[in-house]
This record gives C-alpha cells, structure tokens and sequence, in this order.
C-alpha cells in the first residue's frame, strides 16, 4: 500500500513537471513568433485546451519563481527570461531538422568544386547570413601552395599608394606604401605591368630608371611583408559578414545593444576564443545572455551559436552566428549543421583533388596534427608568385 501511496506521487510529481515543461516551452513557442507578451487564456487557445486558464496561471507564477519568466506589467502576459531560453536551446540542442527549402539553397550554393578555398569560405559565410538572417563569424585554417595572383596599387594622395595583393585562393591583403614623389595613375599602371611581369616573366615593360627603381623597391617590400605574414601565422584567418542583417530585429533597434552586440563580433581575440572553444568539443555550441560573460550588461540581449567544420574528419575550424535573444533555435540549429555537414564534405573533396594542406594556427590549444612549413626554395619562389600566364 505504502510502495503503491510513493509510486502515485512520483507519478503525479512527473506528470506536474511534464506539464509545467510544456507550459514553458508552449510560451516559448508563441512569444518568438509574436513577439508579444502571452496570457494564460492565449496560450490555452494555442495548443494547450487540455490544461485550465487558471493551471496555466499556477505554472506562470512558479516560473517566474524559477527565473522563467517575467512581466513586465502586474495585468500583462509574460514573457522568457534568458534562462528560460538556454532552457529551450538546451531541449532542442540535437535538431538536425531543416526545411526543404532551406536544405536546397545550401547545397545549391555550397556544393562546388574550387580551388579558391578562402573566397568560397567567405561566400559559405554569404550564404548562412542570409539563410538565418544574422551576423556571422567564421574562423579558418591557412591553406598552403597559396600564390600570389595579382598587385594593384590604388593612389591615396600626393605620397602615398594602397597595395592590394590577391592571392590564387581568394584572399586579398593591403598595404600602405609610401612615394619619394608625386606618381600619376599613368606611372602606378606602369608600374603594375611590372609586377605582372616578375611573375610571369612575360612582356617586361619598358619603364624610365625612376619607375624602375621604384617598382623593384615596391616589389621585394611586398615579398618581404607577404613571407613574414605567410610563415608567422599565429591566428586563424577570420571572415565575418552581415551585420546588417541584426537591424531586422526589434531588440536591436536600441543603439546602445546594437552597438554592444557589434563590438562582440569587433572583439577579434574573444571571438576567436569562443569559436575555439567550438572547434576543441568538436560540437555545436551556443552562449546566450550572461553566458557570453561579456563585460558590457547590453551583452545580456545577444546570443551566440557555434558550430565547427571538419577536413577529412578533423575539426579545423568554427563558424558562429550572432543574433537576439529571441530566435527561432531549433531551425538555426537545423541550418547551422547541415551547413556544417555540406562544408566539410566540399572543403574535403577540393583539398584532395586540388592537393592542398592546411595549418591550424599557433594559438589554438587543441589537440591536431598541424602541416609542416613548405621548405621554401628558391626554384619555388617561395611559393609566392603565380608563374602562369593566365592571372
């Protein structure tokens, strides 16, 4: 009789917990399609007629005891708190679910076979910002057998020259350089051909000794600055897009949290270590509200989902996703991992049929197997310069 009295308990206590679940995560449900505050009555006629108004009102005011919930008037419905989010993410943390359509137009964009893997990582980054409609953020690895393709030089003013270097994969680097004298856009396109010309060996052009002298200065600056970024590389190469995509949001439309939430994403170093963190578990990860620990309190109305990629099953990389509170996480979470299974099957299959490697930069502190330096030759020029015709 005793164990039969413990085992209705244990039942009824279940069934209160299961209900009290349901409450919550129906609330959750109906406040991030409607952005409204939910009443009792409101969320009886959304689903849940089996339970009474005045039930659903007994959970409310357990949850906010809880730290669930909120109102922000005594007569108004309520709304989740942070904690009542990490709660919903953590229910939903194994969704692979993804709509069709969603499913299509990533593997319409993403699946392609390129040897410009640092220009189709930044287009990967393109395509999930649109997709999930935030900001993003992706960390990679340094690819080798990486040439430099092309140099443009851009005038600033009397005595000074932007250098744009573009390699093979994609990247592009800049530097500022600085001019004895005044040069004319005619001299810098001279001077250009010149580049062209070292990296050929095709067409010299025919320069007066001043342009000469100036464009083998330009050149072996460049050379010299390009060896030291490409053999030193102690932080991993960082794309980010969409930060226009957080003005859509009602949260962000205070100045003061949208500002905030963009200095997350300007913070390259805690970011780095966020998507670090990703790339060590080897899983999707997210941080919301006060998880960031963040110094800045406006931080509280953002959160942030991870998730890696993988090179012949290796984790090298992570891609992060910046958004409000209030977000639909199981379809992100559907989008983030199948975005993560396309790109790690494509970037895979090209670094095998093009024969590139990889390094992991100096500062990740996880357990990989890193690619050794290229011996560098002067045959190869230290794998520099493009020496094909067609740039």
């Amino acid at each position: 009789m005793v164990g039969l009295l413990l085992f209705m308990l244990v039942s009824k206590k279940k069934l209160c917990e299961d209900r009290e679940q349901t409450v919550l995560l129906g609330l959750i449900e109906l406040y991030l399609t409607s952005g409204k505050p939910i009443g009792s009555n409101t969320l009886k006629e959304s689903g849940l007629d089996h339970i009474s108004s005045a039930t659903i009102r007994n959970y409310f005011t357990k949850l906010e005891t809880q730290g669930m919930l909120k109102q922000q008037h005594s007569s108004g419905g309520r709304i989740p708190t942070p904690l009542a989010y990490k709660f919903y993410a953590n229910h939903h943390i194994n969704c692979k679910e993804i709509d069709s359509i969603d499913l299509a137009t990533l593997e319409k964009e993403l699946d392609r076979d390129t040897k410009e893997v640092a220009r189709y990582l930044q287009r990967a980054s393109e395509v999930l910002s649109r997709l999930a409609q935030s900001a993003i953020f992706l960390s990679s690895p340094r690819f080798d057998q990486d040439l430099i393709s092309d140099i443009k030089l851009v005038k600033i003013d009397a005595t000074r020259c932007l250098c744009v270097l573009i390699t093979g994969f994609g990247l592009v680097h800049t530097e500022i350089f600085y001019t004895p004298k005044k040069l004319s856009n005619f001299s810098l396109k001279r001077i250009e051909t010149y580049f062209r010309f070292r990296m050929t060996g095709l067409d010299r052009p025919l320069l007066n000794k001043q342009e000469e002298e100036l464009a083998l200065q330009f050149y072996n600056e460049i050379l010299l600055r390009h060896i030291v970024n490409y053999s030193n590389f102690s932080s991993e190469d960082i794309y980010k897009t969409g930060f226009s995509e957080l003005i859509r949001f009602p949260e962000f439309r205070d100045a003061t949290i949208l500002a905030t939430s963009l200095s997350i994403f300007e913070d390259t170093d805690y970011m780095r270590t966020l998507l670090n963190r990703c790339v060590k578990t080897g899983d999707l990860k997210f941080w919301i509200g006060n998880d960031l620990e963040y110094p800045i309190t406006s931080a509280l109305h953002s959160a942030i989902i991870a998730t890696p990629y993988f090179i012949h099953g290796k984790s090298v990389g992570a891609i992060a996703l910046l958004g409000p509170l209030r977000m639909s996480y199981p379809k992100i979470f559907g989008i983030m991992r199948k975005f993560s299974e396309i790109l790690s099957k494509v970037l895979t299959r090209n670094l095998y049929k093009y024969k590139i490697t990889y390094r992991q930069s100096t500062r990740q502190q996880i357990n990989v197997q890193t690619k050794p330096l290229p011996t560098l030759t002067q045959e190869q020029k230290l794998q520099l310069e493009d020496q094909s015709e067609e740039l």
